[in-house]
Formats: C-alpha cells, structure tokens, sequence
C-alpha cells in the first residue's frame, strides 16, 4: 500500500465518520428543547460541513475548494449570529415578541399613572 492509497482510505474515513456526526447533529437540531440547544447544534452543522468540505478539498487535490470553505465559514457564522440575535431575549424576563395592544389595553405611554412618573402630578 502506498502514501497516497493510505490518505485516500483515512480521508474516505474521516468524511464516514463527520457524515454519521452530522446526523447525530441533525437529529439533535429537531429532539432540542430550548432554542439555545437548537442555535448549537445549528452551529455545529455548519463546522462538520466546512470539515468536509476542507477533507474533500484534500482528497480531490482541488484548492478552490478551500475558498468556498472559507466562504461557508463566514456565512455560516454570520447566519449563526442573526439567529441568535432574533431568536434569544437579551434580557431573560422580556417577552420574545410584543403582543399588540387589545381592545381593552390602556395606551398611556408606558406607565400606570397616565404616562406620568409615580409621585409627580
């Protein structure tokens, strides 16, 4: 068995081993509870792909591969971040969402008082 036969069988086994990783990921992506477990797994999707990628860069001794890995990574990372930012309260006790005023909601700017500060009149 030569150099290059060898890499070509640990390359084959790597890219097995990170796909089987990659379903794990997936599966935990959909089973997660919190959207915290979902936005890891999200990420760690993305870092197995850019493995492979990078993998299949070195098993097909194709260099251009290495730039698009580059770019998923900065793709990925960004997209990473714009989830976080729309799906993850900044502060833990704030709603996600607002609900729109009902029918019943006082428009008052904010506070109990009529939209005055508590003790001035």
């Amino acid at each position: 068995m030569s150099v290059a036969e060898a890499y070509t069988i640990l390359y084959s086994a790597a890219l097995f081993v990170i796909t089987v990783l990659l379903g794990v990921m997936l599966i935990r992506t959909i089973r997660a509870s919190e959207i915290t477990d979902r936005l890891l797994a999200i990420n760690m999707i993305g870092t197995l792909v850019n493995a492979e990628i990078l993998i299949m860069s070195a098993l097909l001794k194709e260099s251009w591969l290495i730039d698009v890995a580059m770019i998923y990574t900065m793709i990925s990372f960004v997209s990473v971040l714009i989830l976080a930012r729309v799906s993850v309260p900044a502060d833990p006790r704030r709603k996600l969402f607002r609900t729109p005023a009902g029918p019943g909601a006082e428009e008052d700017g904010g506070t109990a008082e009529g939209g005055k500060e508590a003790g001035h009149e």
